[in-house]
């Protein structure tokens, strides 16, 4: 009988291979989503391990603080070249400055790092007096500079700094220092502006008189900053700030100049004169694109965007790096702002805390408000870039608050047991990692000789029942470790359970045992708080 096989048909054949192939398609898919979630979520355990170590602060400031220099002085560079040789006959004029003050910040910055709180805190009040009479020192002809319409400068041979820079730094530290000493009554308005907002209203009518409305708008970012985060009631915050905004309006408008900036960003297309410098910015960033049109290729810095290496650097910035380096900018601000905020967190000290957030805020305050007018966002206030824009006097006092930062970074308690407890090398001692010389490390040595040392073994107990006197002084070094004790013997002249070891010294001697002469090396049993040594008593029969 032949049986035979029923045919298959075509159309199910295919229907099954058509179902294989959406089947291990699905398949590939889901493991190839498996694959990326297995990635993301071991990169975010590694970021999160990572972000808890004891040093990421420090590491973090310290990359923030490099990279900014770095990008910082290569825009100088190559946004000042043709004005500096238009004006000197040389392109390296303006950064040859610029590098000058950033070697004297570095030096600056490094040494920031190692002042202790204690000194920040009883100089704060020479450093506002200092200011003070800096800001009135400027304002007398001979010794002010008239530079860019304001009598904000002080020359002193080739060397020019500019007071108000120095105002700010100092108002921050004296602010934080009277705050924190009277964290317990800043609910009363007298003890939390008084006598602060007198201080900050002399700075500021000094400033003004110069004038000098970008300058007067950084220092209220910083008195704002420092009564936020020393703990003022929000009446008093919202109060102060509406008082503050009222005075910069009045302020902008009161001068021709300053109106006419604020018209013109209403409707620059309006106000082509006033609102020129805007225009140029915009359309340098404009021709950018996204890469840029390449690094010292720009278009807007050959006189046509007035200020190109100070004020507008960002417009350059954008013109040759394009939307990536104005976002890695960007980015870097971002990162500022979060490390400083971490390190004021992670800080017990509310000193370190004000001063930590406060002069956060400043400098990414003052890098918000430079981006958002070069833009198009703010009217135009003359604000520089913190650590981009060409400018000494800025440049060093920035670098002064990055080394504050540095020096709180490595006040954090996690910080100080690692730096402590590790070893340092010479980059480690350049670049702020050198550990303590006094700590927690001599007590481990301690432990570590003890634990090396040779074993002590007891001394064989006398006939009497009493412990030998204890052997005086240490087992020389060079001795060699004695041996391990003989084990317990466990034949039939072992003592049984119950008896004494004089009992069992009687039994087996005859009532005599001999006296166990010491060995060379070895000390005596410790004894107990009962004053013995550890072994049974005869007298109690025994355990």
């Amino acid at each position: 009988m032949t049986v035979t096989e029923p045919a298959r048909s075509r159309t199910g054949t295919r229907s099954g291979k058509a179902t294989s192939g959406r089947s291990g398609r699905k398949g590939g898919s889901g493991r190839t989503g498996g694959r990326l979630r297995s990635t993301a979520g071991s990169l975010r355990r590694a970021t999160v391990d990572w972000l808890d170590r004891p040093m990421t602060s420090l590491h973090l400031i310290l990359a923030v603080f490099a990279l900014m220099l770095g990008i910082g002085l290569l825009m100088v560079l190559s946004s000042s070249a043709v004005t500096s040789y238009r004006n000197g006959g040389s392109s390296f004029s303006t950064f040859a400055n610029q590098a000058t003050y950033a070697a004297i910040g570095l030096i600056g910055f490094f040494a920031t790092q190692y002042v202790p709180v204690r000194f920040l805190k009883s100089t704060s009040l020479i450093a506002v007096i200092v200011s003070i009479a800096l800001l009135v020192a400027v304002l007398i002809p001979g010794i002010g500079a008239y530079v860019n319409g304001a009598r904000s400068w002080i020359r002193i041979g080739g060397f020019q700094f500019q007071p108000s820079e120095i105002a700010k730094l100092a108002l921050l530290l004296w602010m934080a220092q009277v705050l924190a000493a009277r964290r317990s009554t800043l609910g009363s308005p007298k003890a939390l502006l008084i006598p602060v907002l007198p201080v900050f209203g002399l700075m500021c009518a000094l400033i003004m008189m110069q004038p000098d409305l970008g300058t007067t708008v950084s220092l209220a970012i910083v008195f704002m900053a420092v009564l936020f985060f020393a703990g003022a009631p929000w009446w008093m915050f919202v109060s102060l700030a509406g008082v503050g905004v009222a005075g910069i309006f009045y302020l902008a408008v009161s001068a021709n100049y300053r109106l006419a900036r604020l018209l013109s960003f209403i409707n620059p297309e309006d106000h082509p004169d006033s609102s020129y410098q805007l225009l140029q910015s915009l359309y340098g960033m404009g021709n950018g694109g996204l890469f840029g049109v390449g690094l010292g290729q720009s278009r807007a810095k050959w006189s046509y965007l007035p200020n190109a290496d100070s004020d507008f650097i960002f417009a350059i910035i954008g013109e040759e790096l394009g939307f990536i380096g104005t976002f890695l900018v960007v980015l870097l601000f971002a990162l500022l702002a979060y490390t400083g905020l971490r390190i004021a967190r992670r800080n017990s000290d509310p000193f370190i805390k004000i001063v930590a957030s406060a002069g956060t805020v400043w400098l990414v305050g003052q890098a918000c408000i430079n981006i958002g007018y070069v833009i198009g966002l703010l009217p135009v206030t003359g604000i520089p870039l913190p650590m981009i824009s060409a400018g000494g006097t800025s440049l060093l006092i920035t670098m002064v608050v990055f080394g504050l930062l540095a020096n709180f970074a490595r006040r954090e308690r996690e910080a100080e047991i690692a730096l402590a407890a590790a070893g340092g090398g010479r980059l480690a001692q350049f670049l702020g990692l050198r550990p303590n010389s006094t700590g927690p490390r001599k007590p481990m040595l301690r432990r570590r000789r003890r634990a090396a040392a040779p074993a002590r073994q007891p001394r064989p107990a006398p006939p009497g029942g009493r412990s030998a006197p204890r052997a005086s002084g240490r087992p020389p070094a060079a001795a060699a470790r004695p041996a391990a004790p003989a084990p317990r013997p466990t034949g039939r002249s072992a003592a049984p359970r119950g008896t004494t070891a004089r009992s069992a010294a009687h039994r087996t001697t005859g009532g005599s045992a001999p006296r166990a002469t010491p060995q060379p090396g070895t000390r005596s049993a410790r004894p107990t708080r009962d004053g013995r040594d550890g072994r049974p008593d005869s007298r109690r029969g025994g355990r």
